[in-house]
């Protein structure tokens, strides 16, 4: 794949002003010349969270976190730096193009996926228009009031209608200079080989008839679509999905993340609901901490992708066999992220779009709030519909019991299961147990992994030169004039210095700063952006050339400590003693010549 120019990093950077940034995310409170805040990334209850307007860096004291502006999104957002670039890019208008090397497969499916947003992002505007303007769609018009989605809600997620014709929007995109190869890699067309019995046509729409929503990745980037009948019809699935794409993997999105993450980092759980319309309803009642998968059941990826924002779930599944099988579906992938799962009940003919229409917010809160936990919701239940005065079917529920406890990996939460499941089936821990199959063996989770805090700071002396090489033009050309790499690649932590000597770095120019911030490590970035917060030493010029001395002291006492070492060991050669004899008054001579301006500079 191809990297986003160093230029255009710098462009984005100068144009997004991190104050303002930050700003749009929670409110900053103005401190001297900085702004301060409570640290989003750790619970503290004295603010330690610092953002330099001047440097246009943020750091907290508090956790170790800080960065430019890029990092701050990324880890606010939860997305990598090729998407915190193009979502700056995006808020201040600046094309975020990507340059490819001669690998033609690389430039071709950069190409394609990139003509393949554009047709999704296009479509969903057509749809859209076609819904609040045209005629033909009052009866979807209709139907969403009678849903409670008003005209302002259909706006904001960009809801819209598919004409009922076989080729409307194929005809309409060919007209905007889409081919039949782009159209159906999109999946909005199909080929006449999959339709059924069609004359005079190639190709018609997939989706036809149906109020279409929008299916965004996590930056907001229509992927695919969702499309729902205005009336059942036998033999038509209620809701139609797009089929997978270069763009959708439907086991790897969940729908509404662009909108709700924040929601869902701030409350620590998400509220899971199944359909569009019953997110769309709780979004905009505003319980806003919500996702929706897929489909029914959540796969492992999405699981995961759900642990990078919250430690447990709410399972607001309809009260049908349907929402109740997909919830003991979703156990599996859900528990193998160690999420914490509770269901709400919703009773029976509801859904959460009708219940918190009904309701209002605060009963559906109520609602969840109280929700039992899912094992406890899920013994009751199963008891309640298991005659346990028989032996048989309390010997088959047992066995069922214990094949679902089985998946449980935490110890702590198993063994809290076995002793709630024996207690109601009125047996023993013991007899219990000897039904649980073998555990798994658990697999290694590939979540995210946990937050980087800055690294240990380098020596005094590597630390005050890196300090000196970001802030001050003067002894930053001063270290540059001297043998620096051939020194400081002696030092085992010294390599931070060496990555701000070697880049390009214009001083005092912030948008050149947040570029070489953006090729640092998160713990490195950390580290850089405590020392841009700190006072630059007022004799700047006089201290560079100390702190290098001492560096250069360094290196040759090491230099001369491995000599010593070597000449102790058996078996030389008198050849090698001669020279390690000689390698050694060498090294002494030069730590003496070091000595002599640092004894007349303290004298």
């Amino acid at each position: 794949m191809g990297t986003i120019p160093s230029e255009t990093i710098e462009q984005i950077a100068a144009a997004n002003d991190i104050v303002e940034v930050i700003s749009s995310y929670f409110p900053l409170k103005r401190a001297g010349a900085n702004f301060k805040a409570l640290c989003p990334f750790h619970q503290e209850k004295t603010p330690s969270f610092h953002v330099s307007p001047q440097r246009q860096t943020f750091h907290c004291f508090g956790c170790g976190v800080g960065g430019s502006v890029f990092r701050f999104v990324m880890d606010y957002e939860h997305v990598d730096f090729p998407s915190a670039v193009r979502k700056l890019a995006a808020r201040v208008g600046i094309p975020a193009i990507e340059k490819r090397g001669p690998g033609g497969a690389d430039d071709q499916q950069v190409e394609a996926r990139h003509i393949l947003l554009q047709l999704h992002g296009e479509a969903a505007a057509w749809f859209h228009e076609n819904l609040m303007k045209r005629e033909f769609a009052e009866p979807a018009r209709k139907y969403l009031k009678k849903r409670g989605i008003t005209a302002g809600i259909a706006k904001r997620w960009q809801l819209g209608y598919a004409l009922e014709e076989w080729d409307a929007f194929g005809s309409w995109a060919r007209g905007r200079g889409y081919n039949a190869r782009d159209l159906i890699a999109s999946g909005l067309v199909k080929t006449k080989d999959d339709a059924d019995g069609m004359p005079g046509h190639t190709s018609y729409d997939r989706f036809r008839g149906r109020i279409m929503f929008p299916i965004c990745n996590d930056i907001g980037e229509v992927i695919a679509f969702s499309g729902r009948l205005l009336k059942d019809e036998d033999g038509a699935a209620k809701y139609l999905n797009s089929p997978e794409t270069p763009l959708f993997r439907k086991g790897k999105i969940l729908f509404g993340l662009d909108k709700t993450k924040r929601s869902l980092i701030e409350a620590t759980y998400a509220v899971v609901c199944e359909g569009q319309l019953d997110l769309i309803s709780l979004f905009e009642a505003g319980i806003t901490n919500v996702v929706a998968p897929q489909g029914t059941a959540f796969t492992e990826d999405q699981a995961r992708i759900l642990k990078r924002f919250v430690s447990e779930v709410v399972l607001c599944f309809d009260a049908d066999a349907a929402g109740q099988k997909a919830a003991e579906r979703s156990l599996d992938a859900l528990l193998q992220n160690d999420l914490i799962v509770r269901v709400a009940e919703i009773p029976a003919g509801e859904d959460p779009d009708s219940l918190v229409r009904r309701e209002g917010k605060e009963k559906f809160e109520r609602r969840v709030s109280t929700a039992p936990d899912f094992f406890d919701y899920w013994i009751e239940r199963e008891v309640a519909i298991t005659d346990l005065n028989s032996l048989g079917a309390k010997m088959q529920l047992a066995r069922k019991m214990a094949e679902t406890i089985s998946r449980i990996h935490d110890p702590f939460l198993r063994g809290e299961v076995v002793s709630k499941s024996s207690a109601r089936l009125g047996v023993s821990n013991t007899d219990f147990e000897t039904l649980l199959p073998k555990q798994r063996r658990e697999q290694v989770s590939a979540s995210e992994p946990p937050r980087s805090q800055a690294s240990p700071s380098p020596r005094h002396e590597v630390a005050m030169l890196c300090l000196l090489a970001l802030r001050d033009e003067t002894a930053r050309e001063f270290l540059r004039g001297q043998n620096w790499r051939e020194i400081l690649e002696q030092l085992p932590d010294a390599e931070i210095l060496i990555r701000i000597l070697d880049s390009d770095l214009r001083l005092p120019d912030a948008a050149s700063l947040n570029a070489f911030m953006a090729t640092l490590s998160p713990a490195d970035e950390g580290l850089v952006s405590s020392w841009l917060l700190q006072k630059v030493p007022p004799n700047a010029g006089t201290m560079v050339g100390k702190w290098w001395l001492g560096i250069r002291q360094t290196v040759l006492r090491r230099q001369l400590e491995v000599a010593k070492n070597r000449i102790k060991l058996p078996q030389l050669s008198t050849g090698d003693v001669v020279n390690l004899q000689k390698q050694i008054l060498d090294l002494q001579e030069q730590l003496h010549e070091l000595f002599k301006p640092a004894r007349a500079a303290d004298n």
